[in-house]
């Protein structure tokens, strides 16, 4: 889910099953990301996973650092993404989206072979801010709900004057 010049660019992982049999981004109803975006501003409803591509309308999409589905992101390789940080450079250059949010370290840090700290990195791709979220996956349950809406604002604050 691509077009130019959008505020922010969300970037997980990969799709796990649930998201690529729904052919839809963050699927998997116990996942968060729909909830968030809508508590944090980035929506003006609440949206579904079908409806994932109303969000260019918002000026948000939504892309994967690796393609390859798996039951968990644990079970990605290195190889798995092999032109993630390539890809995101190119996308940057071509249509230029003012953020890229990462949606967890591990889609971060598999692109660039980095650990990050949540929110702003000094990296940037051309003239595109990276921001780093806490996970929306069930799987990372230990962030509260409360901690990820936080970070999702900050990213929607940056982002707002995009």
């Amino acid at each position: 889910m691509l077009a130019p010049d959008l505020r922010v660019l969300f970037c997980g992982i990969n799709p796990g099953r649930v998201s690529a049999a729904a052919h839809a981004h963050f699927a998997n109803p116990r996942n968060d990301f729909w909830r968030l975006l809508h508590a944090a501003g980035f929506t003006r409803r609440l949206l579904t996973p079908a409806e994932q591509f109303e969000l260019l309308r918002e000026r948000v999409g939504v892309t994967n650092a690796a393609a390859r589905t798996t039951p968990g992101s644990g079970d990605l390789r290195k190889a798995d993404f092999a032109d993630a940080a390539e890809r995101l450079v190119d996308i940057a250059g071509s249509l230029k989206p003012k953020w890229i949010g990462f949606v967890g370290k591990e889609a971060y840090r598999g692109t660039f072979g980095e650990r990050p700290e949540l929110g702003v990195q000094e990296r940037r791709l051309g003239e595109t801010q990276l921001f780093v979220l806490p996970s929306t996956s069930p799987a990372n349950a230990a962030v509260s709900w409360g901690e990820r809406l936080r970070w999702f604002r900050e990213l929607a604050n940056r982002a707002s004057g995009s």
